[in-house]
């Protein structure tokens, strides 16, 4: 594909759901590719699955541990290619009611922002010694819309920070030819909600949130994925700071 060139990627929690579809996209178009996750089976199983093998590569990194973080860091800052392409994809989404929430559910959210933020910091210098780049975060419609049947405090606040983080770094990166942009989803049908529902209610629960989007369905993996694929590429060269509603029609109105 011409409008993504032969240089290289990182995808932040790329080994299932939205950052594994993305992760896909780029290998197939053969982009190498980085695959960053916390589970190693995950990793291990999606690398597998691959055609383009060679192309792919696995770093098993716990976004919230600080140790394996600046280690992460570390091998960043010694690479000596260029990291044209960033999506920050990881997440963990476990709907709980303001008044019951704690210190831990309050930490796995707020840490993953800090991972988050100075992982991109890494990358970003690497951007700007090249003199280009791209990056995606994979962002939530909670940040913009409460919704009362998955009261998420914590995780709004912490999505709503990555939105705010997207507009500030397309600001201060546009110098340097990087681009910085986020989707914001609704519901989407991917392992994240593994967290509460169980599996054998995980298809009915999907069906039940259907009719809650004006367009009828919940999302795939593959629409978001469509979508970040397009804001990486050259096709999206006069887009930054963009915050784009990929989410079935929920911003502009909710059945």
């Amino acid at each position: 594909m011409k409008s993504i060139n032969q240089s290289e990627a990182i995808v932040i929690g790329g080994s299932s759901g939205m950052g594994a579809a993305i992760a896909k996209r780029l290998i197939d178009q053969g982009l190498k590719t980085t695959i960053v996750g916390k589970d190693e089976h995950k990793l291990s199983s999606f690398l597998q699955a691959l055609k383009n093998k060679d192309l792919a590569t696995s770093v098993q990194v716990d976004l919230s541990s600080r140790d394996d973080v600046a280690s992460f860091i570390e091998d960043l800052s010694g690479r000596t290619s260029h990291i044209k392409y960033l999506v920050n994809a990881a997440g963990s989404f476990n709907p709980k009611p303001f008044i019951e929430h704690d210190h831990s559910d309050y930490d796995i959210y707020m840490e993953l922002n800090r991972s988050t933020f100075f992982v991109t910091q890494a990358i970003a210098q690497n951007m700007m010694h090249f003199g280009a780049g791209s990056i995606v975060n994979i962002g939530s419609m909670w940040a913009k819309q409460a919704i009362k049947a998955t009261p998420s405090t914590a995780y709004s606040m912490a999505k709503a920070g990555l939105h705010s983080l997207t507009q500030h770094l397309a600001m201060e990166l546009g110098d340097f030819n990087i681009r910085v942009n986020a989707v914001s989803p609704a519901v989407v049908n991917t392992p994240i909600y593994n967290a509460f529902v169980p599996d054998a209610e995980i298809e009915s629960t999907m069906d039940s949130f259907g009719s809650f989007h004006p367009i009828g369905r919940v999302g795939t993996s593959d629409d978001i994925a469509n979508v970040v694929e397009l804001l990486l590429s050259d096709k999206a060269s006069w887009v930054t700071g963009a915050i784009w509603d990929v989410d079935g029609g929920v911003i502009a109105g909710r059945n």
